[in-house]
């Protein structure tokens, strides 16, 4: 298991060791410690002049959440509003509140943000305190705001939350963290405005999520080599969430795939790249692609993904930041 993955334990049958199911209860208090907080007015919810809809989940590592603000920031610039997004910036070092500009290194500002700010070309801000970087994105003129995961991040004041789940994996064991994949109880679903379900089957009162493969990208910008054709044998590299939904969705559109799972926001080196045949195509998420511009050859790949979601949700979501930004209504989020 490649290091920052998920213990096999999380979503095996394997049983849970004794120092994790003893380290659950402390952090089940340390959570509601922090929501205590709140209530009790020891710590401030900062809400913001725009709408912010926050897009997170309940289990650590991925689950979608990228491909749906890129999804719903095309709905939202369609429906006329002018979207921008705040990030915490995981695996980049800036703490400070700051804008990513459009050759941002990964390293600085982390590896997604750089993905939304160059895919979905629109302003994006990072910042250990999300509100602080959020309110920079108000001078260019943003009039909602999306927050790239924070679904526990309780400072920041949010008039819509989404919770995204794997639908394969879904919530493993049903534990809380260390002794399972979960950041809060389940219960915390009830709390939520929509909950998408990426891939697998969704369940009453989810919304189903799809994930459709594009053309692949090459990674060097000139190159007159042709990329692999389904059924050729590639090398996949993953440092995403679950690396092996990128493994299964690779093996489905037809190529031989040679697995190189590393962790979420790794930071690639040449060595992790010293493969026996270095001469096969090499496929990589879009997500390490950013990272990977400066080590990659002439056959390396990326593959795009777009979320696909129903046209009833997004008329749903509409019409909910529709009333969050309307003066005349009080702001949604005001009851969390």
């Amino acid at each position: 298991m490649p290091r920052g993955q998920a213990p096999t334990f999380w979503y095996g049958t394997q049983p849970v060791p004794r120092w994790a199911r003893a380290l659950a209860p402390l952090y089940r208090l340390l959570r509601l410690i922090d929501r205590a907080r709140y209530a009790m007015g020891l710590r401030r919810v900062q809400r913001l002049p725009v709408p912010v809809i926050v897009i997170g989940n309940l289990t650590a590592g991925g689950s979608g959440k990228t491909p749906l603000t890129l999804a719903l920031i095309e709905a939202l610039r369609a429906a006329g509003w002018h979207p921008g997004v705040v990030s915490r910036g995981y695996g980049g070092t800036q703490r400070e509140a700051a804008l990513v500009s459009a050759d941002d290194s990964a390293l600085r500002v982390g590896d997604e943000p750089v993905l939304l700010q160059r895919l979905g070309q629109v302003p994006v801000a990072v910042g250990a305190r999300r509100a602080d970087a959020a309110r920079l994105l108000l001078p260019s003129g943003v009039d909602v705001i999306l927050s790239d995961d924070g679904l526990q991040h309780r400072a920041l004041g949010r008039d819509i939350e989404i919770c995204v789940i794997d639908g394969a994996r879904r919530f493993g064991n049903g534990r809380l963290l260390p002794a399972g994949p979960l950041r809060e109880p389940l219960a915390r679903l009830v709390s939520v405005d929509f909950v998408v379900c990426n891939g697998g089957v969704a369940r009453p009162g989810e919304v189903p999520m799809l994930l459709q493969s594009g053309a692949l990208r090459a990674l060097v910008p000139v190159t007159t080599v042709q990329p692999p054709a389904p059924g050729a044998e590639v090398h996949a590299v993953a440092g995403i969430g679950d690396p092996t939904r990128f493994f299964v969705s690779l093996r489905a559109l037809g190529y031989r795939v040679r697995e190189h799972a590393f962790a979420d926001h790794h930071a690639y080196t040449r060595a992790d790249f010293a493969f026996d045949d270095a001469t096969l195509p090499l496929l990589m998420t879009e997500k390490d692609a950013v990272k990977c511009a400066a080590l990659a050859h002439p056959h390396w790949w990326a593959l795009p993904v777009r979320a696909q979601l129903p046209p009833q949700f997004l008329a749903a979501l509409q019409a909910r930041l529709n009333a969050a930004a309307s003066p005349s209504l009080p702001r949604a989020g005001a009851r969390r």
